[in-house]
């Protein structure tokens, strides 16, 4: 299954309907319908399905079909299909996350050779990798129905480790409309590289403060909301003072900060101190704002239901927190309590030569099979 899924180039800006389609097919021929969710276009899909009853909520297992793309990097044999050298299964995907996915597919057949007395719900989303954009779709839909999952783990790598918390992100783009003109007449001008710079500094210096003042949250690598730019770009000639500037900056929040509000004071800022110069000498300066992306972060209770659950399954009496976002925050927010729990280490996630250790994949068979028979107990 881990082979099947891997030859799917579900790259994000493809099309990820031939992998949906493919286990929808599998699983009818099983005897279990899909309901898909699509995009505004239709190239790609959400899937749903349960095994065993769909009159009450049970676990799902959940994980995101699309890979990073593999340009520009260096790999040792066909990302588009699995090796295996020594203990490990090299290909794109194999960690993040179509192992987890493959593994739960795989076991569908046994869950349904039992007595399910909780169902298993299997969730696959689209265009995690660039934003979590498709699951809000899934769970929209899900929130409509009469039933829906009152658990959820999600397979992302963790080292089979129960994970209650991560950051969340918000990305956006700002666009600064300038004034051009000769650079020999620079005060009859208005520079939107050097407007851009002033919000970028600004930036810098909340990403100070929250170094300095937190909020704070130890059992993170990096104990603080994180802010920066990533990209900038403007400008044409040294000669000519700049028409246009564009910029994109992320928030990396802990679940207690508000990433919102910080891009609100950002835009403040901007639209307060920086803009009224610009617009003195031009009125149609100023800055435009786009929110590319944003996903809450997760903070789950320990005494929660799928956090002793996810323990038990694992074996581990333990939890952690990442400071890497996945779709778990939203299934939380639309009222699915989510862990995230599943082979493989981040590590190796987005390289060159991706894998998963086989012992990681053992790891996370045993788990499905500590599921199963929870599942299926009276």
């Amino acid at each position: 299954m881990i082979e099947r899924l891997i030859g799917f180039d579900t790259t994000s800006r493809n099309s990820n309907l031939d992998l949906i389609h493919d286990v929808r097919d599998y699983l009818k021929d099983l005897g279990v319908e899909s309901h898909l969710t699509f995009d505004d276009d239709r190239r790609k899909a959400n899937l749903y399905a349960t095994l065993g009853p769909t009159d009450r909520g049970g676990i799902a297992l959940s994980g995101h079909t699309d890979v990073v793309p593999i340009d520009g990097q260096e790999w040792s044999s066909d990302p588009w299909a699995v090796v295996e050298r020594g203990d490990r299964l090299y290909g794109r995907g194999t960690c993040d996350m179509k192992g987890f996915i493959a593994i739960a597919l795989a076991y569908a057949p046994r869950f349904l050779e039992r007595d399910l007395k909780t169902p298993i719900h299997l969730c696959l989303s689209y265009d995690e990798e660039i934003g979590c954009l498709g699951v809000p779709k899934l769970i929209a839909w899900l929130n409509q129905q009469p039933v829906k999952p009152r658990a959820c783990i999600i397979g992302e790598p963790t080292g089979m480790k129960v994970i209650v918390g991560h950051k969340g992100k918000l990305s956006a783009r700002g666009r600064v409309r300038g004034l051009e003109c000769h650079s020999s007449l620079t005060p009859h001008g208005v520079n939107a590289v050097q407007a851009a710079a002033k919000v970028v500094a600004k930036l810098a210096d909340m990403a100070a403060r929250k170094a300095q003042e937190g909020p704070f949250d130890e059992d993170y690598d990096v104990p603080y909301s994180t802010l920066h730019c990533g990209t900038i770009r403007g400008g044409t000639a040294p000669n000519i003072v700049p028409l246009d500037c564009s910029f994109d900056i992320e928030f990396r929040c802990l679940p207690v900060d508000d990433a919102q509000a910080l891009f609100a004071e950002l835009k403040a800022y901007a639209r307060d101190v920086i803009e009224p110069a610009m617009k003195a000498i031009a009125p149609e300066t100023g800055f435009a704002w786009e929110e590319s992306s944003f996903h809450p972060g997760l903070d789950m209770a320990l005494d929660s239901e799928v956090v002793a659950l996810a323990k038990a399954l694992t074996g581990a009496n333990d939890t952690s927190k990442v400071a890497f976002g996945t779709e778990a925050g939203l299934f939380d927010e639309g009222g699915i309590p989510t862990v995230v729990c599943g082979p493989g280490s981040i590590d190796q996630a987005h390289k060159p030569d991706e894998y998963v250790s086989l012992e990681q994949l053992a790891l996370c068979e045993r788990f499905m099979t500590r599921l199963l028979d929870r599942v299926s107990a009276a």
